[in-house]
């Protein structure tokens, strides 16, 4: 589902709950008198000029009032309110119970005259008391679509007015609440509708759905009406046919309980390896074979199941496998959903060959994207592949990181032009005049040949970077050496990154959320691995020491940190990426707190997520907030399901530990999904993975160093070199904690250094061969191991 996904109810279907009357209720206007005052704590001025209600809103309660007066009054003396709603001096018109969430996506919508409520129990038994029905609207800050729907029906008085007399109206971050937004993604799916955001579902006050769509525009468009004309109709068949909204709420409801359950195990048992073939042939049959992905006129890169493909290359030698995977990689990589200048990748693609881009860079895509390319890299010895990995890790550090060494979200699409006016993916193009004036002429020939800028440009006028020639293509037809080439499109891509920089930067979400930082360690402790950048590996530690720290209590995770505190509800998602971001930490770092720590999170998850009739997870703790349903997550999307991750997750503490259990608690996962694997390979492509391992030798290796380490990365060479995911790997060194850290990790049980040097020990099942001190010899063994098909 994508931002942008619009499936707006036709006329047809709103006659369905169409009939006649107003909601008799009116509430008096009131707006603000004056500007807030810049003040610490607000006192009887202060606090009188904030309205008493929003357009045709009952009055606010007066501690809320109370409470947007003082924030108001903390803002900063530049603080630019997001609305078109300004007084004379700037100061905003309006503001309502948003400005008091942590939520970027929600501060959005603070001065929006709608009278919004966050999610809440206040905002439901306001509902029932004063018998309206609930729009509840849910979307996340870099939605482009989302922004529009804002700007043009939720900041507009007339649109506010409406909802405020006839509805409670509540604002979702889908990003913070995953979990409401599965809900009522469901129930528009119930609909018969594509789901996408801005979603936008109408309940009844006991939270249950009886329409919804995604954006509605502010003027009817051919059978397209206008979001005034279904809020009408939703308000008239809410008044005159109350009974007939209940039947249909209680079917809907019905409908997201059993979309929402997922899979249950009846039996113990485990897919065999011709769900392998089915995912490759499902695969091949919807490839793009001239520029990759899926074919179709949008692409996104989780589309294809890349990580799977190179296993299943790398165990069956299957060349269509590897084709598949490396045509979509270079294709992306050369494409505009790349991003040339400043490094990282754009959301998906609007066209089949991946030039035009949705603008908005999201932490997980790139997490996910560095892993896979660094695999490729492994995999196939391409330095490109290994590079665009880099060069997206370089990105975060740069530009995505907290000053606490965490991740954030995800900057918009959007940003200001040089005319002040708001556009999407304004920031990331260029005109032949810009290029020039940056670069000079002779660089900007080099930037124009490479980069095949026109004066016409392909997006509005202007160029998206792409690279679609080969060097040697491009430096023949310069006339000079592919090395030197080289070096002036480092000077090119240097020079307009610093010119871009002094634009008008897209908006950041700064909010850090512990799934998608747990995937962000993950791809900077296995590129410290591979690539042997230990500076990799202190931002994916630094990272994880910083959740561990402040975002969980007793045991407990939260999974948002936003403003100097970390607060909300984590999920299935949370637990397992971050679980699996410890172990890829555990495996380049020497600390033993980072297996430790992934231990006591997969303890929890055990006791509050379990599934223990049917076998997985459940998205929400037994102890959430209970909705229309508890979501048993199954299927892959942008980000892969927490269900797929924490399968390979229990694999792995299973080999690091000895702990049969966790082994055995992985039987049950399988058979859960294994319906669902067997005839949908590819929708679960990410379990695929855990299904590789559990079915093929796993190996075991132990590397043994003295006190000061040396020879450590010498010996680590071949596995840097080797793509072998089906394995486990521990370092330690021979000092006073390694007795305590074999206490959880007994593959390290009297293992020694011998004769002082690094040592590696290679095993299977725990069962291990002659210990090596050899570089060489550990390098024929390992490459041995790999390359058995099984």
């Amino acid at each position: 589902m994508i931002c942008n996904s619009i499936a707006e109810p036709s006329v047809r279907s709103l006659h369905v709950l169409t009939l006649a009357a107003a909601l008799a209720a009116a509430f008096a206007f009131a707006s603000f008198a004056a500007v807030v005052a810049q003040a610490a704590e607000p006192g009887a001025a202060q606090l009188a000029l904030v309205p008493e209600a929003l357009p045709s809103a009952p009055p606010l309660p007066a501690a809320i009032r109370k409470q947007i007066a003082s924030e108001l009054a903390s803002r900063p003396s530049d603080y630019a309110p997001r609305t078109r709603n300004l007084r004379p001096d700037g100061s905003p018109e309006y503001s309502n119970r948003l400005l008091l969430e942590a939520s970027p996506y929600l501060q959005q919508h603070a001065h929006n005259p709608v009278n919004w409520y966050p999610w809440s129990d206040e905002a439901f038994a306001d509902a029932r008391r004063l018998n309206r029905p609930v729009l509840v609207s849910i979307g996340y800050s870099t939605c482009h679509w989302c922004h529009v729907m804002e700007e043009e029906s939720f900041d507009t008085v007339a649109a506010a007015s409406y909802l405020n007399q006839h509805f409670i109206s509540i604002k979702v971050d889908r990003e913070v609440r995953p979990d409401i937004d599965a809900v009522y993604m469901a129930a528009v799916n119930a609909m018969g509708k594509n789901g996408g955001w801005p979603l936008n579902v109408w309940l009844t006050p006991d939270r249950e759905p009886f329409f919804g769509g995604t954006y509605f525009p502010p003027r009817s468009i051919g059978e397209r009406p206008s979001f005034l004309d279904v809020l009408r109709k939703i308000n008239e068949a809410y008044t005159n046919d109350r009974e007939r909204v209940a039947t249909l709420s209680k079917q809907i409801t019905e409908s997201i309980q059993q979309q929402l359950a997922g899979e249950s195990a009846q039996q113990s048992r485990v897919p065999d390896r011709t769900v392998f073939d089915l995912a490759l042939a499902t695969t091949a049959r919807a490839a793009d074979r001239q520029w990759g992905g899926v074919r179709g006129d949008t692409k996104f890169p989780s589309s294809v199941p890349l990580r799977f493909l190179l296993r299943h290359y790398r165990r069956t030698g299957e060349k269509d496998a590897l084709t598949l995977a490396t045509l979509t990689l270079e294709k992306m990589a050369t494409g505009g959903i790349y991003d040339h200048v400043g490094g990282g990748f754009h959301r998906y693609a609007t066209d089949n060959r991946w030039l035009v881009p949705h603008f908005e860079k999201m932490l997980y895509d790139n997490a996910l994207l560095a892993v896979v390319y660094l695999e490729a890299a492994q995999l196939t010895a391409r330095a490109d592949f290994a590079a665009v990995s880099r060069s997206i890790l370089d990105y975060v550090l740069r530009e995505m990181t907290a000053p606490e060494g965490v991740f954030y979200s995800a900057t918009d699409a959007d940003s200001l032009s040089d005319s002040g006016e708001s556009e999407e993916g304004w920031f990331f193009t260029w005109t032949p005049a810009e290029i020039e004036s940056v670069l000079g002429a002779e660089l900007a020939k080099v930037a124009t040949a490479y980069y095949e800028l026109t004066p016409r440009g392909d997006y509005e006028g202007r160029n998206i970077l792409h690279s679609w020639r080969s060097r040697e293509t491009v430096a023949a037809e310069l006339g000079m050496s592919e090395s030197a080439l080289d070096a002036a499109l480092d000077r090119v891509r240097a020079s307009l990154y610093e010119a871009r920089s002094r634009r008008s930067q897209p908006l950041r979400d700064s909010k850090v959320l512990v799934s998608w930082n747990g995937l962000m360690i993950s791809a900077f402790a296995r590129a410290g691995l591979m690539l042997d950048e230990e500076r990799y590996v202190k931002a994916a530690a630094r990272a994880a020491a910083f959740i561990l720290d402040e975002m969980q209590k007793d045991g407990v995770l939260r999974r948002v940190y936003q403003g100097g505190r970390a607060d909300g509800p984590a999920f299935l998602e949370d637990y397992a990426f971050l679980i699996a971001g410890l172990l890829d930490l555990y495996e380049v770092d020497t600390q033993p707190r980072w297996l430790r720590a992934a231990i006591a999170l997969q303890s929890t998850l055990d006791s509050r997520y379990v599934d223990e009739l049917g076998g997985g997870y459940f998205q929400t703790a037994d102890n959430a907030d209970a909705l229309l349903a508890r979501e048993k997550p199954s299927r892959d999307d942008a980000i892969p399901s927490g269900n797929s991750v924490a399968a390979l997750n229990l694999l792995r503490l299973g080999e690091l530990t000895g702990d049969q259990q966790y082994s055995d608690t992985v039987i049950p996962i399988f058979s859960a999904f294994s319906d669902l694997m067997e005839s949908q390979p590819t929708a679960i492509s990410e379990m695929l993975l855990a299904l590789d391992f559990y079915l093929s030798k796993r190996v075991e290796i132990v590397f043994i160093a003295p006190p000061d380490e040396k020879g450590l990365d010498e010996m680590l060479a071949p596995v840097r070199a080797t793509f072998f995911p089906n394995r486990v790997l521990v370092a330690a060194a021979e000092d006073e904690q390694l007795e305590s850290h074999a206490e959880i990790n007994p593959l390290l049980e009297a293992r020694i250094a011998r004769n002082g040097q690094t040592t590696v020990y290679l095993c299977q099942n725990y069962v291990c061969g002659f210990p090596t001190a050899d570089p060489a010899v550990f390098a024929e063994q390992l490459t041995a191991l790999a390359n058995e098909k099984n």
